[in-house]
């Protein structure tokens, strides 16, 4: 039996185990990652790439290939059999001034997957397949895992180890964490298709029926549609599901005529969240931690934040940027976030699948015309926008946040302001510490953040600014995820170097740690 050492042991090749390796091997930390499964996935669930996720991706350089690869949706058509269309929504720029991604982004789970294992294999890192976790031991100074590939059984001792394997999480069951939650009593089903029916062009159309809903979007890279619905009453409790026995309903409800199918799966939603993200060097990520109904298109894209969010702490610590304590905000951040996305999502799964007949009534000529009402008013819109693309996430209650300038604190997501034709989130991708100041910079200041190497960037001070809620000659220290950590009215040194002093920030070592 082998043992190989590695810094970080990710355990499972999802969209957020996949995330979390390209961003530490791009910060320059040794990982590996294992996944049971002897390939990416065929066949998904997850449609909805939301504009924070692709804000993380153009930090990593590879948001033009996602957005290649999947469909920008301009419209939202609402369908209510037999009585057709009854609202359009416009989603081609309906997040305006919020982000450079102001639009809904479909692409399929499993496509996205190809997307980052291609970018990780350039960064020269391969998934290892068909290799299980069997089980680990933390001794306080590094954690070794027993694991089981192809090749026989093997041993990886790593500083730290993190689950991202999903709902049946191993981790999560070896770390004798509770899932606690419960199950929606509807069952879904997701089907891949060659049909014909009303499909809106570029678009999504939602199909709002009898006993619940429908989602017929195109998919770019196999001329077929994406059928997703809620399986009818009937049939839901059987224990084996076929597309024959619900294909009557699902043609019916969608408008579609199916062709020919090219394949069908069906699945239980839950709701649960883990009670811990976080036990000593053992950590927790994406469904392994929490699960949720698929109402507004946040499960993988909250993944892939967890991701985002561990990966720069773990970096910073590995590579002596930062004191351990650090990690400590992952948990508080991630797990705080998680509780509440569970709140919201089931709120407006019910809402929108609600058997009663008062809820019969709103989703079938009620809620279209409220949607529709709220999205015609660009107040409306970005309120709307900042509900779903997660632009709106803030960690303002987390420990490493502090201060306030103008509309912005501690914790904010750095809001974005277009500086015609560049922003300010294109030094993001430097993946580091940095200071934003927007009017005049103190050299005084700047070469005291300098000290422990964090830049200063510095914008001409503009209308479009301020009403991003930025505020003149004010210092705002970026994360490495481009939330505020500290903002301050003004480039007071001393408040700053308190701050990175507190974190134990410095000019990274020479080499991974």
């Amino acid at each position: 039996m082998t043992t190989a050492n590695t810094q970080v042991l990710i355990v499972g090749a999802g969209p957020t185990g996949l995330t979390l390796a390209l961003w530490l091997t791009r910060l320059g930390v040794d990982i590996r990652i294992i996944d049971k499964a002897a390939g990416p996935g065929e066949t998904s669930r997850a449609l909805a790439v939301q504009a924070r996720t692709l804000e993380f991706h153009r930090q990593l350089g590879i948001v033009e290939d996602v957005l290649g690869a999947g469909v920008r949706l301009r419209r939202l058509t609402m369908r209510v059999p037999p009585h057709g269309v009854a609202a359009t929504l416009e989603l081609g720029n309906f997040g305006e001034g919020v982000t450079r991604y102001s639009y809904a982004f479909a692409l399929p789970q499993d496509i996205h997957e190809r997307v980052l294992v291609e970018h990780l294999q350039k960064a020269g890192v391969t998934v290892e397949r068909r290799t299980e976790l069997v089980d680990f031991a933390d001794d306080g100074s590094a954690v070794t895992a027993n694991v089981q590939g192809a090749k026989g059984a093997a041993v990886i001792r790593a500083d730290y180890i993190v689950g991202c394997d999903g709902a049946h999480s191993t981790m999560r069951h070896g770390l004798a964490l509770g899932f606690p939650g419960g199950a929606y009593d509807q069952s879904f089903y997701v089907a891949d298709v060659a049909g014909k029916g009303p499909v809106t062009e570029e678009g999504l159309d939602i199909v709002l029926g009898a006993y619940g809903f429908a989602l017929v979007m195109p998919v770019r890279q196999r001329g077929s549609l994406r059928l997703i619905g809620i399986v009818p009453e009937r049939f839901e409790k059987q224990e084996h599901i076929t597309f024959e026995m619900i294909r009557a309903d699902v043609e019916r409800e969608s408008g579609i005529e199916v062709k020919a199918l090219n394949w069908f799966s069906t699945y239980r939603v839950h709701h649960r969240v883990a009670d811990r993200f976080r036990v000593g060097r053992a950590y927790l990520a994406g469904d392994a931690g929490h699960i949720h109904s698929p109402a507004g298109g946040q499960g993988m894209n909250t993944g892939i934040g967890d991701a985002v969010n561990l990966a720069w702490k773990l970096a910073d610590v590995l590579r002596g940027r930062a004191n351990p304590g650090l990690l400590d905000s992952y948990e508080s951040e991630r797990l705080a976030f998680a509780h509440s996305l569970i709140r919201g999502t089931d709120q407006a799964f019910r809402l929108v699948s609600g058997r009663s007949l008062l809820s019969r009534i709103w989703r079938r000529f009620v809620m279209p015309h409220v949607a529709a009402r709220i999205l015609k008013t660009r107040r409306g819109s970005q309120f709307f926008f900042g509900l779903i693309s997660q632009t709106r996430i803030d960690y303002r209650a987390s420990a490493i946040s502090a201060g306030s300038a103008g509309e912005v604190a501690g914790g904010d997501r750095l809001p974005w302001v277009d500086f015609g034709g560049d922003d300010n989130f294109a030094p993001l991708n430097e993946l580091d510490w940095q200071v934003h100041v927007y009017g005049e910079a103190d050299p005084l200041f700047r070469q005291a953040i300098g000290a422990p190497g964090i830049a200063l960037h510095r914008f001409d001070w503009n209308e479009a600014v301020g009403k991003a809620g930025l505020m003149r000659n004010a210092a705002y220290l970026l994360r490495p995820d481009g939330h505020v950590a500290l903002a301050s009215e003004t480039q007071d040194a001393a408040r700053f170097e308190e701050y990175i002093a507190a974190l134990g920030l410095k000019p990274q070592a020479a080499s991974p740690s």
